[in-house]
């Protein structure tokens, strides 16, 4: 039992006796209330305490005891508003079959006190208060019902959204960590090969850098997945030496311009920017003969742009999730992108987005 449910009992319990006492001066025509009438008036609400943890059980113990108080034809009043805290209870915690079915039930045996209670209007007539009494207060609770499943389904799918969302930033961040070390241990790796009959002294640098870039993805995976869990800082611009050292190792040469002065952005703005880079490097190892690019970040006030351009030279983006991921990146954070050839014979990435204080 709740504490709200036992308050709301002994507050109608005692509505119920305190309005029966007040009631038995003003009229003539009831029973004269007594030790019986109080006990019974009080029973009433005390029952409600258990009503959210036994709607029906808790409406057929109100019926019995209510319908009990009127057949002894002791005065109207409060008490039957307990009848329809009964009858909203089982309209707002049970399914609507179960609960019209219960109500019909429960009405039908309350109205019997209309062929023997005084005060009660005749025929017809008095089915119509008695009948209110119940069938608002159930059309209330079926409502408050739906309207609260609705919002909870809502809710649900919700959470599902951003769980898919969730799981979506994932695959993403893997791609870009995996994509990107795969590609360059498989260029270092065949790099190897080419040397190990004719240069094996040169054939054991590139199986070291085998062994450093691999190393560096996996040390990057683990960040990735324990930035996943909030447990670690997200990977930004100012790691981009660090990034074109490694694909230097990998093959690339990289020229890296930093243009205004750099600043703390975002989080989600720092990471977008150096996956962009990342991944544009990546497609420079996977799909350009010519293995030189230039990486250049500008910094203003309100945004930074990047643009990472190589030789095109017939490169092409490529299949995959590499060019639509970093779209997708660029565009959810109000930026703009493109991708492709330019006038100069160039193939360029070049991606502005808003980045609008400090992070």
């Amino acid at each position: 039992m709740k504490i709200g449910d036992i308050a709301l009992a002994v507050v109608l319990a005692a509505v119920a006796v305190v309005s029966s006492a007040a009631l038995h001066n003003m009229t003539t025509v009831d029973r004269p209330i007594d030790l019986l009438g109080f006990a019974l008036a009080a029973g009433t609400g005390l029952v409600l305490a258990a009503r959210r943890r036994w709607p029906e059980a808790t409406l057929a113990a109100n019926v019995a005891v209510l319908t009990t108080y009127l057949w002894l034809t002791y005065p109207y009043g409060p008490v039957m508003f307990t009848f329809s805290v009964a009858t909203y209870t089982v309209g707002r915690h049970l399914p609507l079959h179960r609960a019209a079915t219960a109500t019909l039930i429960a009405l039908a045996v309350e109205v019997t006190h209309l062929f023997v209670h005084p005060a009660s209007a005749s025929g017809l007539y008095g089915l119509i208060p008695a009948s209110g009494f119940a069938i608002i207060p159930l059309a209330v609770g079926v409502m408050v019902r739906v309207n609260r499943e609705a919002a909870e389904r809502a809710r649900a799918e919700a959470i599902r959204e951003r769980v898919s969302d969730e799981r979506l930033r994932v695959a993403q961040e893997v791609h870009d960590v995996v994509g990107h070390g795969l590609a360059a241990i498989k260029m270092q790796a065949d790099i190897a090969l080419h040397l190990l009959a004719k240069k094996p002294e040169q054939a054991e640098i590139a199986l070291k850098a085998i062994s450093e870039t691999s190393t560096g993805a996996l040390d990057e995976l683990r960040a990735t997945l324990t930035v996943v869990r909030g447990r670690a800082p997200v990977p930004g611009l100012n790691l981009l030496p660090e990034l074109t050292d490694r694909m230097s190792h990998a093959g690339v040469e990289v020229r890296l311009n930093v243009v205004g002065t750099q600043r703390a952005l975002p989080a989600a703005v720092d990471l977008a920017g150096y996956r962009i880079v990342q991944e544009s490097l990546t497609n420079v190892l996977k799909h350009s003969p010519v293995k030189r690019a230039t990486v250049k970040v500008s910094y203003s006030d309100d945004a930074v742009d990047i643009a990472v351009s190589n030789p095109a030279n017939g490169v092409s983006a490529g299949d995959g999730f590499g060019i639509p991921g970093m779209r997708e990146r660029v565009t959810a954070l109000g930026g703009q992108f493109s991708a492709g050839p330019t006038a100069d014979g160039l193939f360029e990435v070049r991606a502005a987005i808003p980045a609008k204080g400090d992070a």
